[in-house]
């Protein structure tokens, strides 16, 4: 089947808006637009209403931003290959705030903290000559004391013109004492009485770009502002008041014209109600996929369960509580004339693959096809591996398609494949492209599903009829995420091992010990053990990464020769696999990677991993890399390098881990330690990038947001009532325009 039809074409087919959409919203209205193709903007514009329209406005529009500051703003705010909007500026909230409002005399004021002068100007002190590298000095006094302004390779004309001798000026900036004289070095504000009336009392502090200066973003935000429309109010009633919460144009305002610093509190009214709009057109796009996929017809596929039970009996152990839960979860699913899309999370070694195993047996037995989707060809073939053996023994056949078999081997299978002749397909994105088609394909597995984006997965499901979707994950996520980011799924989760793993011995020493570690796999190399050493994230610069791991591998082949291979990002596909696989064969001893083994690789056989600079690295993505270790019956160690001294942050990170292997309460840490925009890795395509939302401070909302979105859909599914259709100008606000597509598509 093609691709473009099943699940692409519900996606963007029927997309008029009926009619009651464009009825007037109060004084504001709704009016209809022409439907344009899609341009390379971040956003469909063919739907939005009119009313939001100077908010989509680029940056370039509002007054005072010239074309280079457009540029610059550009280079800041823009998203998804288009430029800076209006609506980026105003979601680029400050992050901290100058409290201007302290005008003290001279003796009164406080060191080390802001003040707002009146003085007269006294006296210019130059330095003494032009090449000269000493500050040129102003004495201001007041009738209490006086002062030094202190400038450091400044315009002497421009002091000379703003602080002219005699002149009355008013100076804002930090105090300081300084070998026995207050000074204040290079003054925020220099003010005639005209620019003190404009003097905001609490001035807000707004992330930059190189060249963007602080005050151009203030007044382009005041700007924005002025743009902002008379918004429908979209949020319960009873929900504002339970929050103590202002509107969204007066939260806005408070946030960037704050009128005392706590205005801008994360945790305030302002930031929590702005936070929870994000959060509602988060739950209320998931929950729309939801019912999209609720809607769309489904088939069962009920089987007795025969196949599974002989895959079952020659298990040489026994499922965990948890894999048996998550199996009948499935099942039942697959037995419904719903149409599944479940997410299966499951800690390193938590037993997902025997799950889907068994699951796509079920389908199987009921006269269909199933396929497990992997990103890579290595971990393609290991699931492969893993499976063939209990496959045959059931009478299940089995087979392997990748984007690099040999023509005449893929031609057959993929004959097979479409003839019903293969009852499993195991396969990298090759499986999705449109000249793989099945009989019958009755469940798509995708394995790792952050690294593929949606509409790869949902292609896979669509070249079934009717066919269910299980994705799976290796990550365990914290509940928060798994909310957030998976609504729109039922989910399962793995978190027991079976039972013999073997607790790996965690420790972390400084990397001045390193001699001491190289001795130490030395020794267990020559008893036939085999190491991982993985090499340090370097600001996120893969090229780096990549030197470090040869440098690295360089240096350890002077000890062990021959015995160290090399995998990391750059290398091509097939060669990259052939390092991996002649470490699994044990033709290498040690291996020497980036970050490429952290997902999926088996080798039974290592029992070493050795992690450099392991304070660099994410307390979660430290956890995937020792779950590569302890997968066989030997005793397994984790060797955590760092560069000392320790930061805070990193200390805490290196001993969670040395507490504890639950992953899922490892999760919940790297959650609280580092936020949710870094805690699953590479992050899934068209998963929510939250801006204003913080799920450290706001996670409570999330089920507020929920129930709300629930509510509001119960009550209007189609959302054509007057707050259905302020809830729409929500999701547009957001840019969650994907899923009113999914309403209009019927």
């Amino acid at each position: 089947m093609s691709l473009r039809r099943s699940w692409r074409e519900p996606l963007t087919a029927s997309l008029k808006p009926p009619a009651e959409f464009y009825k007037p919203l109060g004084a504001a209205e709704f009016h209809p637009r022409p439907f344009l193709p899609r341009r390379r903007l971040g956003y469909n514009s063919a739907m939005r209403p009119a009313l939001l329209d100077p908010l989509f406005a680029p940056v370039a529009t509002l007054p005072g931003v010239g074309p280079k500051n457009a540029k610059l703003f550009d280079r800041l705010l823009g998203r998804d290959g288009r430029g800076a909007l209006v609506v980026d500026l105003l979601f680029h909230l400050p992050y901290a705030a100058l409290d201007r409002r302290a005008r003290p005399k001279i003796r009164d004021a406080v060191w080390n903290q802001i003040a707002t002068l009146e003085v007269k100007v006294v006296e210019h002190r130059p330095p003494p000559s032009p090449r000269s590298k000493a500050p040129f000095k102003v004495l201001v006094e007041d009738e209490t004391g006086d002062v030094e302004l202190v400038f450091f390779l400044a315009n002497t004309e421009w002091i000379k013109k703003a602080l002219p001798i005699g002149a009355t000026r008013w100076v804002s900036g930090k105090l300081e004492l300084w070998d026995g004289h207050l000074q204040m070095v290079h003054p925020d504000k220099v003010m005639d009485e005209e620019a003190l009336a404009k003097l905001p009392p609490v001035e807000p502090v707004y992330g930059l770009t190189e060249g963007l200066f602080p005050r151009v973003v203030g007044r382009a935000a005041q700007a924005a502002l002025q743009r902002l429309p008379s918004l429908p109010e979209w949020t319960d009633p009873a929900t504002l008041r339970r929050l103590g919460a202002p509107s969204f144009a007066d939260a806005l305002h408070a946030l960037h014209s704050p009128q005392q610093p706590a205005d801008i509190d994360a945790a305030g009214p302002a930031a929590t109600r702005l936070g929870f709009d994000e959060l509602l057109a988060n739950q209320l796009a998931l929950l729309m996929v939801r019912a999209r996929m609720r809607a769309l017809k489904g088939r069962s596929s009920a089987g007795e369960g025969r196949i599974a039970r002989r895959i079952e009996a020659a298990l040489p152990f026994r499922l965990t509580g948890a894999q048996s839960k998550a199996l009948a979860e499935i099942r039942a699913d697959i037995a419904s004339d719903k149409r599944m899309l479940r997410l299966l999370q499951g800690d390193v070694g938590s037993g997902k693959t025997i799950v889907a195993l068994l699951a796509m047996a079920h389908v199987v037995e009921a006269g269909r096809q199933a396929a497990l989707m992997a990103p890579t060809e290595i971990l393609a073939r290991q699931h492969l591996e893993r499976m063939q053996p209990l496959a045959l023994g059931a009478d299940l056949r089995i087979a392997l398609i990748t984007g690099r078999d040999k023509q005449s081997e893929r031609n057959r299978a993929l004959a097979a494949l479409a003839a019903g002749e293969i009852d499993i397909v195991v396969g990298t994105h090759a499986l999705f492209q449109e000249s793989v088609a099945f009989r019958d394909l009755g469940l798509a597995v995708v394995d790792e599903q952050h690294r593929f984006g949606v509409h790869q997965r949902l292609a896979l499901a669509g070249k079934g009829d009717a066919a269910d979707l299980l994705v799976m994950t290796a990550t365990p996520i914290p509940r928060t995420l798994v909310l957030t980011f998976f609504g729109d799924m039922d989910v399962s989760a793995l978190t027991e091992k079976p039972p013999g793993r073997v607790p790996i011995d965690t420790r972390a020493m400084p990397l001045d010990r390193l001699g001491d570690v190289i001795e130490a796999i030395g020794r267990a190399i020559r008893k036939g053990a085999r190491a991982y050493w993985v090499c340090p994230v370097i600001e996120e610069s893969e090229a780096l990464d990549v030197a470090a791991a040869e440098e690295r591998a360089a240096n350890l082949r002077e000890f062990f020769g021959g015995k160290v291979g090399l995998a990391h990002g750059r290398m091509k596909g097939a060669e990259k696999d052939a390092a991996m696989e002649r470490f699994a064969r044990g033709e290498t001893k040690v291996l020497v990677a980036t970050t490429v083994i952290e997902v999926g690789v088996d080798v039974p056989e290592a029992t070493i991993m050795v992690i450099e600079h392991a304070e660099r690295f994410g307390l979660a993505q430290l956890h995937q890399l020792r779950g590569r270790v302890g997968r066989g019956a030997g005793k397994s160690s984790c060797l955590l390098l760092y560069k000392a001294p320790l930061g805070e942050a990193a200390r805490a990170r290196l001993e969670i881990l040395r507490e504890t292997e639950d992953g899922f309460r490892i999760a919940e840490e790297d959650l609280r330690l580092r936020g949710e925009g870094d805690v699953l890795g590479a992050r899934q395509a068209g998963a929510p990038g939250f801006r204003l939302a913080r799920l450290d401070l706001h996670a409570k909302l999330l089920t507020l947001a929920r129930d709300e979105a629930q509510a509001a859909l119960a009550a209007d599914p189609r959302l054509t009532s007057e707050r259905g259709r302020a809830l729409r100008a929500l999701l547009y606000l957001f840019e969650r325009d994907e899923a009113v597509k999914l309403l209009e598509a019927g």
